[in-house]
């Protein structure tokens, strides 16, 4: 590893950067690294006695939960045509419409729903911030789909840590 990289694991900005790195996944700007190999690396880091699990699930559930608020208020400030025209926004104008779809369905139980799964996460954000759906109550179930998720993802990597070892 190199020193410079090593140097700032180790260093008390390490997690400040990894809350960073979630806020960033959160709001779907980090398709070239999900959740899914962000909490077991974390874990490979940092490594994963109980206080650090728990830590670095918890910095996971704020920091995605505070991306999916922030592109939550800008699809409700800007709407779906602006959101579509924009570079970043790299969610099609049909799977857009196929997640609108299950919002219209299903209402806000999709959004702990499609938090939990993988391939699904956050994708409920921007119909739910179209609906008009309340802010804290969108907090609170994306918070929770995201508290499962990264649960999950962290007992997966530390049940086989512990079986292989």
């Amino acid at each position: 590893m190199p020193p410079w990289l090593e140097s700032m694991l180790t260093s008390e900005y390490a997690y400040l950067a990894l809350f960073v790195v979630f806020v960033l996944e959160g709001a779907m700007l980090m398709y070239f690294m999900p959740s899914e190999l962000i909490v077991p690396g974390s874990l490979i880091l940092f490594g994963h006695s109980p206080d650090t699990v728990l830590l670095v699930v918890g910095i996971a559930v704020l920091g995605a939960t505070v991306g999916q608020v922030a592109l939550f208020t800008v699809a409700q400030r800007g709407g779906r045509e602006w959101l579509l025209r924009k570079r970043w926004f790299r969610v099609s104008e049909e799977s857009l419409d196929r997640f609108d779809g299950w919002f219209e369905r299903w209402g806000p139980v999709v959004v702990p729903v499609s938090n939990a799964l993988l391939f699904t996460r956050g994708m409920l954000t921007v119909p739910a911030g179209l609906a008009g759906m309340d802010r804290r109550r969108f907090v609170v179930l994306s918070a929770l789909g995201t508290l499962i998720f990264e649960s999950a993802l962290a007992g997966l990597y530390v049940f086989g840590v512990d079986l292989l070892w």
